[in-house]
């Protein structure tokens, strides 16, 4: 797999195109990963009905396998932050209304010693384009990461949760919006984006919808 932007833009390779999951069809309502059947309305997936997200709706735009994997890997290790602005558009598609109705748009922050060390955050790029495309303010130091925090790889869904504990603080000096699209580049139990939103929402902000590049989905 190359992963490399056509001559559009806007899209990848024919190859790479084939050997990536698009979230598409009957998604879960709260963190968007991919559910069999067919379901009119809102469902949830079981472990969001067992452990309601801090958020209230979130979308993927891809699976966090092959070549979606490969994609996000590629933008966070692989300094390939050309394409930030393809793979936003992937993210836009699978937002709906999401971005129409919001206020700002938030990335998930890095502690200033990792951001030192990656010189960018892969979460921010991705709200810079996602704003250009959608004409949506991006705030990207709304919130700020306060403490750094060690890898959730390996981690049990409970350890990612108290990892992200007492993580994260709302900029003191900005004006809290009411209505948010929070971004991050992958979820997998949505542990830090449980932690950013029960922030914000302690700061005032009243509607969080969580937006995401890819989505970990087990069982598929």
């Amino acid at each position: 797999m190359c992963i490399e932007p056509t001559e559009q833009g806007a899209s990848l390779c024919a190859d790479c195109w084939a050997d990536t999951t698009f979230i598409n069809g009957t998604i879960c309502d709260a963190c968007g990963t991919p559910l069999p059947g067919e379901a009119d309305g809102k469902v949830k997936c079981d472990s969001c009905s067992a452990h309601p997200p801090a958020w209230d709706i979130g979308r993927a735009a891809v699976v966090y396998a092959d070549g979606g994997r490969l994609a996000v890997l590629s933008l966070k290790h692989g300094d390939r932050l050309d394409m930030a602005k393809p793979l936003a558009e992937w993210m836009v598609r699978s937002a709906g209304d999401l971005l129409d109705r919001a206020d700002v748009i938030v990335p998930v922050p890095l502690h200033w010693r990792r951001m030192f060390k990656r010189r960018f955050n892969q979460s921010a790029e991705l709200a810079w384009h996602l704003s250009k495309i959608s004409g949506t303010p991006c705030i990207p130091d709304l919130l700020v990461r306060d403490l750094p925090t060690p890898t959730q790889d390996g981690l049990t869904r409970e350890e990612r949760y108290e990892n992200q504990r007492g993580v994260f603080s709302a900029h003191k000096r900005r004006e809290v919006p009411r209505n948010i699209v929070l971004v991050d580049d992958v979820m997998t139990t949505g542990a830090t984006l449980s932690a950013c939103a029960e922030t914000l929402r302690t700061a005032g902000v009243e509607r969080i919808d969580a937006l995401v590049l890819a989505r970990v989905a087990r069982d598929l």
